[in-house]
């Protein structure tokens, strides 16, 4: 029987053990999409207790404990619930997640960050948790430790175009932050004129560019200032989340209609389609001027238990995969930008695994300028997909369909600065597939060009393809 989790974790081939050790293992991580607050690097936050840093803000492990009938007290609480008892309600979760990404996550950070190996159970919970509770308090355990650690170059955090980015300017002014730390763009606010709380963000838009946004024309005006706001602060990646691929052209008579209708309200989806394209393709013009990375993830059904939203807001472990598809809608917004001039490098993700040939062949459409390697990405397994599961059909899909050397490799999409280990379960996977490969006689056993690939992967090709000074 082979041991849990040992050096050679998910790494059933010579070859696979190869390129791992020899090539992967030591490459730097770029994580170019994540949720963490860059405000925790600028003032390098310390965790008191494992559960803060581990439990705190991890919908992912909230949802699995609800799974296993934990009562909600347990996992969210109130304000002063012991924080032992929500980690020991995950330890009583943890042996049964047995398949889950969870499982081995939680076995990787542990091992990593605080060198426990043995298994977390009830039996075990309070020695493990006074054990890691000791070891955040060493001085080298503070996020910027732990970024360290990590061998962390470069971090994209996820920002509101009214945010003033004074975290990040504190950051790049402090000569003991060794890790480069750029906002990312993330208008959702401004494009969901069909959900509530547009008026009262377009508010707070005008407040901060200085006028009042009446017309479409004004919107984009505020947008990409706000965009060159972010631009002379080093950011280089726009994110935007949509809940279907859309592409439906409008005049500028009808922007201006629907929007003054959206000042007072949703409007209709069919409305809320043509606006979202409008200025998908006004922003896109000037992301391909900047030469930044744009950024496009759908399929997700968002806030599904009204009761859990209404008590607990957002991003709290209440969404699932959605079966939307829009292909057509997808290709033609491809289309739109680039017969405009404008089609900036791209990195499309689905939630849902079933569209990753639908976007591998529709980005293969787009490749055609030269500008650089694999110009529009399929994205990696994101969020229900960052299993061994989903990242090995990930790789496969792209690999049939695509080019998978020029991959732009793993982000964790995460806010948890221990979520970095994410990383280091990609590469396994990744030199797993490809060692599997060569065993099977289905590649070339020539491990210098395998292992190169392994690291333009895991690294190179995401310095290269955002343009990363690094």
């Amino acid at each position: 029987m082979k041991a849990f989790m040992d050096e050679d974790f998910l790494l059933t081939t010579d070859a696979a053990k190869t390129l791992y050790h020899d090539y992967a293992e030591k490459m730097p991580i770029i994580d170019y999409h994540c949720h963490i607050n860059p405000a925790d690097i600028a003032e390098d936050k310390r965790y008191q207790t494992i559960t803060e840093v581990w439990l705190g803000g991890d919908h992912y492990k909230w949802r699995a404990m609800r799974c296993n009938g934990i009562p909600e007290s347990r996992i969210t609480g109130a304000k002063d619930t012991d924080p032992y008892e929500t980690f020991k309600a995950w330890s009583e979760t943890l042996p049964r997640c047995i398949g889950n990404p969870l499982y081995h996550w939680t076995y990787l950070e542990l091992k990593k960050y605080f060198g426990i190996t043995e298994a977390l159970t009830p039996a075990t919970c309070k020695d493990i948790y006074d054990r890691c509770n000791a070891r955040l308090a060493e001085p080298d355990m503070s996020v910027r430790g732990i970024i360290e650690q990590s061998n962390v170059k470069l971090i994209c955090t996820t920002d509101d175009p009214i945010d003033d980015l004074a975290q990040h300017a504190k950051i790049a002014a402090d000569p003991t932050c060794k890790v480069k730390v750029l906002p990312a763009f993330r208008p959702d606010k401004a494009m969901n004129i069909d959900k509530p709380g547009f008026p009262e963000y377009i508010a707070k838009l005008s407040a901060v560019v200085g006028y009042e946004i009446k017309t479409f024309a004004d919107l984009k005006k505020a947008l990409i200032e706000r965009i060159d706001y972010f631009n002379a602060r080093g950011s280089k990646v726009s994110d935007h989340a949509l809940d279907y691929p859309v592409c439906a052209p409008a005049t500028e008579a009808e922007l201006d209609a629907i929007l003054a209708e959206g000042l007072n309200g949703p409007v209709s989806a069919d409305k809320g389609d043509k606006f979202k394209t409008a200025v998908l393709l006004a922003l896109s013009e000037k992301y391909h001027a900047y030469g930044w990375v744009m950024q496009i993830h759908y399929g997700c059904i968002r806030n599904n238990s009204s009761i859990m939203f209404e008590k607990l807001g957002p991003d709290t472990g209440f969404d699932s995969v959605s079966d939307a598809g829009g292909a057509q809608a997808l290709a033609n917004l491809l289309d739109a930008m680039q017969k405009g001039g404008h089609l900036p490098k791209m990195v499309l993700y689905s939630l849902n695994h079933y569209d990753n040939e639908t976007i591998a062949t529709i980005a293969g459409c787009f490749q055609t300028d030269g500008e650089c390697a694999s110009k529009i990405q399929l994205g990696s397994a994101w969020w229900f997909n960052d299993h061994k599961t989903g990242m090995e059909k990930q790789l496969t899909d792209l690999a049939n369909l695509g080019v998978l050397g020029n991959f732009i490799g793993m982000l964790t999409d995460s806010r948890s600065f221990l979520s970095y280990t994410r990383h280091e379960y990609f590469r396994r996977i990744l030199c797993g597939l490809i060692g599997r490969w060569v065993d099977n006689g289905e590649v070339h056993a020539d491990m210098e060009t395998l292992g190169q690939i392994v690291q333009d992967i895991c690294y190179n090709n995401t310095v290269k393809f955002f343009s990363f000074d690094v």
